[in-house]
């Protein structure tokens, strides 16, 4: 008789097991903490075959990640105020109510 034993995991339709999760989040996190100040990526630069789970580790990661440099594809700002407010003190450039990725956006090579 074996004496390993396995957890079984529930998850939805379509979902990934938490175990093949687990990598990627770390992976993203890591990603979004080498934001330096005065940068952004965007949620597909991230990650670009997963740009939701991007924003879903965002979303239920509270390790004081620099969340507020991740932007849409666009520039535009998903967390509205607060996260303008946190780009602008790091000097952002924008263009109106957008980022100015020419400028703010942290080249790939980096």
């Amino acid at each position: 008789m074996s004496t390993s034993h396995h957890r079984v995991r529930s998850r939805g339709p379509g979902q990934p097991d938490a175990d093949s999760l687990e990598p990627r989040t770390a992976q993203i996190v890591s990603r979004v903490r080498a934001i330096p100040a005065g940068f952004v990526r965007t949620y597909g630069d991230i990650d670009p075959r997963a740009p939701r789970l991007v924003g879903r580790v965002l979303a239920t990661t509270h390790d004081d990640l620099p969340w507020h440099r991740v932007v849409r594809a666009d520039g535009t700002i998903p967390k509205g105020r607060k996260q303008r407010e946190l780009l602008l003190e790091e000097g952002i450039p924008m263009r109106g109510d957008r980022v100015d990725l020419r400028h703010a956006r942290l080249p790939t090579e980096m």
